[in-house]
């Protein structure tokens, strides 16, 4: 009896599934916007200009008051006087 309600079920679930899947979204409809092209350029200044393209800026060429100015000799020299907390950590729960 059980086994039966389950196939059932399971037909009914797939039946259901593929009627869903046949359904068109509806974007069929090409969108038409109401903005100029100025317009929409004007929007985009006033919220802070094109925020992925500053984001892809800062990432990956950032600006010149970014670069270190201390030499690796005093970045090892400044490591070992405070000691490496993420080595030591790393050494110590390998052990």
């Amino acid at each position: 009896m059980n086994i039966t309600k389950l196939i059932s079920i399971i037909a009914m679930l797939s039946a259901s599934v593929s009627a869903f899947a046949e359904t068109r979204y509806p974007v069929d409809q090409p969108f038409v916007s109401t903005k100029t092209r100025a317009e929409v350029i004007a929007e985009v200044q006033q919220a802070g200009g094109n925020l992925g393209r500053r984001n892809y800026q800062d990432t990956f060429s950032p600006a010149a008051g970014t670069v270190s100015t201390k030499t690796r000799a005093e970045v090892t020299a400044e490591i070992g006087k405070n000691g490496d907390n993420a080595r030591q950590n790393y050494l110590n729960s390998t052990r």
